[in-house]
């Protein structure tokens, strides 16, 4: 697993990267109208999966600290 930290902030990166490409596209495709929901709805459902490992990368990087 990764736990270098310029490794998790790379990782990092690709993935917001790739969420914003996802919202662009999925942006796109309601506007047309697009007539495949199945794969609209798998872009969403790919879109939800990138913000949940950023958020656990997100928390893998802040340091615990309890005062």
């Amino acid at each position: 697993m990764l736990t270098d930290r310029d490794s998790l902030l790379r990782k990092l990166h690709e993935l917001r990267s790739e969420h914003r490409d996802l919202d662009t596209v999925i942006a796109r495709l309601a506007e047309q109208g697009a007539s495949d929901q199945l794969h609209l709805q798998r872009l969403k459902k790919r879109k939800l999966m990138l913000k949940d490992e950023v958020a656990w990368l997100e928390s893998r990087l802040i340091p615990d600290d309890i005062a």
